[in-house]
Formats: structure tokens, sequence, C-alpha cells
């Protein structure tokens, strides 16, 4: 099975700090900290928690966007979406040390993202999702393949995370169109058992 990301999500009855408890609990090992329309020192003591929980079980720990605060508080990470800060900038703040993903919709933004030095892309949207509010064009496995394709004709073996309204039954075709990994949120917290749910992308159940 293909690694997993889990991106945290808000629902009216779970916290983004309990969905990636959830998430841990199920088994994964790779967590994006995405919390928008909230200051750095407002989410600070949530990044706080997280980052101690991940360590405690050997997961990685990105934050999405927020580059100070990933270096103050030595997370793994930060994930950069289309409109935020530049990877290039990124790099020069954090150095070599810590992770960078980049956002890509396109074979172009996906090539930029690689020459510019991220570590991995979040390429989608996949399909249409609610977890992710102004979303670019939905690119199906298809325009994930094209990308995948693209970057390797260019000689980038850079990792391909694939992203957007993902489900269980999808990986094998994204796996198949060369995605080295996939990113969810809504598919395990939307779920009646979001642990099972978690343990299934991850082939345990």
């Amino acid at each position: 099975m293909l690694p997993v990301q889990f991106i945290t999500h808000e629902t009216p009855t779970c916290t983004y700090e309990e969905s990636a408890l959830l998430a841990l609990r199920g088994g994964c090992r790779w967590i994006q900290l995405r919390v928008k329309h909230a200051g750095d020192e407002e989410v600070r003591p949530l990044a706080e928690r997280l980052l101690k929980a991940c360590g405690e079980v050997g997961a990685v720990f990105v934050i999405d966007d927020r580059v100070e605060l990933v270096r103050s508080l030595g997370a793994d990470g930060v994930h950069l979406g289309a409109n935020d800060m530049p990877v290039e900038e990124a790099r020069k703040l954090l150095g070599p040390a810590f992770i960078i993903g980049a956002t890509a919709n396109t074979p172009e933004q996906a090539l930029a993202g690689a020459r510019a030095g991220a570590d991995y892309l979040g390429v989608g949207p996949f399909r249409f999702t609610r977890t992710k509010d102004n979303l670019a064009p939905l690119l199906g496995a298809e325009g994930i393949g094209e990308i995948v394709r693209k970057l390797r004709e260019a000689g980038s073996d850079i990792p391909v995370c694939a992203i957007g309204g993902i489900t269980p039954d999808d990986v094998p075709a994204l796996e198949a169109a060369g995605a080295d990994a996939i990113a969810v949120s809504g598919a395990i917290l939307q779920s009646p058992d979001p642990v099972a749910a978690m343990r299934r992308f991850l082939g345990e159940e």
C-alpha cells in the first residue's frame, strides 16, 4: 500500500487535534496540521501537543503554510500551497534539514516545485472534496498520471502525493498512475469508525 498523509480537519463532532489523534491511532505516521483562519500564536499550543504525540509514535509532523512556526517548534517540515511562501524562500529560512512539500495542479507547477527544491509534491485534487476551499481544477487519475509522466521525463524523481477526495478503492488506480503516496482527510473523518478507515487505507483492515 502507498504511504498515507493525514491532513487535519474540523467537523461538528471532531476538533483538529482529535482528528490527528484518530489518524495516529489508526496507524498513520505522517500528519499535516492544517488550520485555516487562525494566527500562529493561536495554533502554537495545538502544534506543540501534536508534535509530541507524533514523536511518541515515530510519525512525521508537518504544518501547512506556517514556516516560522515550523522553525521555532522544530516540526519536521512545512507544506506550502500555491499562494503560500515560495519554496525557495522557505528553504532559505529552514535550511536543508526540514521537509518542504509543495502543491501542484499542473505539470508546470509540479516542475517548478521540483526545481525550487521541494522534497515532495501534493498533486491534486483527484476529485471534489469539501475539506479544501477554492478548489483547483479536478485531475482524476489520468491528470495525476500526466503530471507524474512530465516530471519523470524531465528527470525528476520527486515523490508525488495524490490528494483530494481519495477513497481506499481509488488507491490502485493512483498507484498505477505513478503516485508515491496519498493524502486523506474527509474519507477518514466521515467514516463511522475513523480508526478502522485509516487502517483500511494502510492495508491493515
